[in-house]
């Protein structure tokens, strides 16, 4: 399987990347990468849930760091789950996967994957405490259309599970432009997975 991810991974890299050297983006931002129908095919064929985003930084700029926070009921109860760090050079992508369900292990798997100067870095990470989750609603967002600054930590996006059977809704765009803010808004769930990234000079 982490095969496979990689190979989509790289196929995937050489039509973002393309299209981040075309894109007049602005420097110093994160967006939502815009992708090809061929790109979403592939994704939609592996994955349950996928998010590609598109980075461009300032030279000044070495390395991103990206993971994946829990939370149940609005605690903070794993800050790193499939943590990587990767080097980078001025453009590149994020990639966040979750691979089509597996009946016989019940446990959710994250795939994670950076490019950044034609080399790719990826990890793949479990949370063996996932049980359940798949008897729950889910809703699923990300970071809005646009480009936002990547000082200090940002959430990227996130994947909210609930047992409320009236109905739920996604994060709001507000809680992305203002997580510390908009923390509380998590306890309405039972678990919230937060793809989170930081540039780091």
């Amino acid at each position: 399987m982490k095969k496979l991810f990689v190979l989509i991974i790289s196929a995937l890299l050489v039509f973002t990347l393309s299209a981040c050297n075309k894109n007049n983006s602005k420097s110093n931002t994160v967006s939502v990468a815009e992708l090809a129908t061929k790109e979403n095919a592939m994704l939609t064929t592996t994955s349950d849930k996928s998010f590609v985003f598109d980075f461009n930084v300032d030279s000044e700029y070495k390395d991103v760091s990206v993971w994946i926070e829990k939370y149940e009921s609005g605690k903070l109860v794993d800050d790193k789950i499939s943590h990587i760090t990767s080097q980078i050079e001025e453009n590149g992508s994020i990639i966040f996967a979750l691979p089509k369900t597996n009946e016989s292990t019940k446990q959710l798997t994250f795939n994670i994957g950076i490019s950044s100067n034609s080399s790719t870095d990826s990890i793949s990470g479990f949370d063996s405490n996932s049980n359940g989750l798949d008897k729950m609603s889910s809703v699923w967002g990300n970071i809005q259309e646009g480009n936002t600054s990547i000082e200090g930590e940002t959430v990227l996006a996130s994947i909210c599970y609930s047992n409320d059977k009236s109905g739920m809704s996604s994060l709001s765009s507000d809680f992305y432009k203002d997580v510390d803010g908009h923390m509380n808004a998590l306890k309405k769930y039972d678990v919230v997975y937060l793809l989170k990234a930081e540039f780091i000079r």
